[in-house]
């Protein structure tokens, strides 16, 4: 059986060890730190979260980078602001009983000017998201020059974040590194794409078995207040200019709702619910199986069947009130064999949801941070060259326009060319975005909110109120905006139950809901479509 003395680390990074209570490594660090320890060797490892890979790489780092130079020698890149801080505080603790190695975090959310500061005063290892290196990049406040190692880690998590073009471009501008170390849980194509074309040779280690677990679907959730909930979803859809996808509301008056806010923002979506006739319901389905829509909007009952090829994305727009419901919305993306991302939209007091769908499909769920302005101009930008420079000129007679079009642009240089046609695509993202708020600073909820949510949950328990002493409160998801008033919402209740409309009593008319107090002692929940 290995020790950690075996595997070629220094005397301190062993106390180190030592001092954790680490008594023998793990598959992955035991395979995997004799190979990193050569410092020249690329390298590739599957493994699944918890099995130890952020001392498998940490270690190594630590004993390679030279202690006299004071400036970024390794850089350490990860999807979330979350796991960078982990990441860092674990090397932190790594290099206590070993040396004076300065280690810098850098990540969206927190002060970048704080940031920078630390930067400039001398760091060897920096672990950072792509969103916030890239606007470090772009300040010319790090340099990569000089960078001899890079770990990519949860390489499979940042590729299906929409991060590839930021990997490669960071990629790209490390040009004196000496070996790329890859840790990822799966081995999905575009992982392998990355590895073919920026590794040479690399060495590759797999623990457990490739691949374990549901690989088709990655389950995702972003948390934020209720109120945000629908500038969530615009970002998420922005960020993501390649989806072709279904978003999932509770009620048709939710889906038509959403559909045209979101047609008069200048997408193109549909709404798919209940009150379609077939003949509107087959042309929505035509233009979607065209792609002539990117996004159809739709209540469950109205996506039951769909069975449509090539979606990338499902988004929840709110968390079905049946768990089993899930499965059958994270079910439309992710077949015939291709990989999907299924997406949900909670609040902060509904994320005690995710941890029970976790359990019934068998599946981690992965929390993201909501893009900010930048990050959907930066992806948006990306997209945008990417088409222009896939663009198929082999048609069309265009050399007879080259006359004309050298003779426009003779007095106009190449950048400024470039810049013209840069906002011609991106003025209404640069606008809409230019003082874009951080939505994810505003993921606690407010005081007021949650005040608002305890006295509700408190009123449910004790009865619906001083005057109703005795009655218990029904909620149903329809309301006025729904085309119901006062007797309609009462008879409603009466068809959809065993209730009499003896024990029943004040009703509560809101647009998106309604309470009506029931003395029969049995609460109950009616959902519409």
């Amino acid at each position: 059986m290995a020790t950690f003395e075996s595997l070629g680390l220094e005397e301190g990074l062993l106390q180190s060890v030592t001092a954790l209570g680490f008594t023998e490594p793990t598959p992955i660090q035991e395979k995997s730190i004799p190979v990193l320890l050569q410092g020249t060797k690329d390298f590739v490892g599957l493994a699944s979260t918890g099995t130890g890979k952020t001392a498998a790489f940490g270690l190594p780092l630590l004993q390679l980078i030279n202690k006299q130079d004071k400036f970024p020698q390794a850089l350490i890149v990860c999807p979330t602001r979350e796991l960078c801080m982990q990441i860092t505080n674990d090397i932190q603790t790594f290099k206590k009983k070993y040396a004076p190695v300065s280690v810098t975090a850098v990540y969206g959310g927190a002060s970048i000017t704080t940031q920078i500061r630390d930067l400039k005063k001398g760091t060897q290892i920096v672990v950072a998201t792509p969103g916030r290196l890239i606007d470090l990049i772009e300040r010319k406040a790090i340099q990569l020059e000089r960078i001899q190692y890079i770990v990519l880690d949860e390489a499979d998590e940042m590729l299906n974040m929409g991060f590839r073009d930021d990997i490669e471009f960071i990629l790209q501008n490390t040009p004196a590194r000496e070996s790329t170390w890859l840790f990822s849980a799966t081995m999905p194509s575009e992982v392998k794409q990355v590895s073919k074309r920026y590794m040479k040779d690399p060495f590759e280690l797999t623990i457990g078995k490739a691949n374990a677990g549901n690989v088709n679907i990655d389950h995702q959730y972003y948390v934020t207040n209720h109120n945000n909930r629908y500038e969530t979803l615009k970002r998420i859809i922005d960020f993501n200019p390649g989806i072709y996808g279904i978003i999932f509301t509770r009620t048709k008056a939710d889906a038509q709702a959403i559909a045209e806010t979101i047609i008069r923002e200048g997408y193109d979506i549909e709404a798919l619910h209940g009150d379609l006739t077939q003949q509107q319901r087959d042309k929505v389905m035509g233009r979607f199986r065209e792609k002539s829509l990117q996004l159809l909007i739709a209540t469950d009952v109205a996506a039951r069947g769909i069975d449509v090829t090539g979606i990338t994305h499902v988004i929840n727009y709110e968390l079905p009130d049946d768990p089993e419901v899930y499965t059958h919305r994270s079910g439309r993306t992710g077949r015939a064999g291709r990989s999907g991302i299924c997406l949900s939209i909670v609040t902060p007091r509904e994320s005690y949801r995710i941890k029970q769908i976790e359990r019934m499909v068998n599946s981690r769920f992965h929390k993201l941070d909501i893009p900010t302005g930048k990050d959907v101009c930066r992806k948006q930008f990306f997209h945008f060259i990417e088409k222009m420079l896939q663009a198929d000129i082999s048609h069309g007679e265009y050399e007879a326009y080259l006359p004309l079009l050298k003779e426009k642009f003779a007095h106009i240089d190449k950048e400024e060319i470039m810049q013209r046609v840069a906002a011609l695509e991106f003025d209404r993202f640069l606008q809409y975005y230019e003082n874009a708020v951080d939505l994810n600073k505003e993921s606690g909820g407010t005081r007021r909110e949650e005040r608002g949510e305890r006295r509700e949950v408190k009123g449910d328990r004790r009865g619906a109120g001083r005057g109703d002493s005795g009655y218990k409160r029904l909620f149903v998801n329809l309301g006025t905006k729904d085309g119901f008033y006062k007797a309609s919402f009462l008879q409603f209740v009466l068809d959809m139950s065993d209730l009499k409309k003896e024990v029943l009593g004040k009703i509560d008319m809101k647009e998106m809901n309604s309470y009506q107090n029931d003395q029969s002692h049995r609460r109950q929940e009616v959902q519409g479509s």
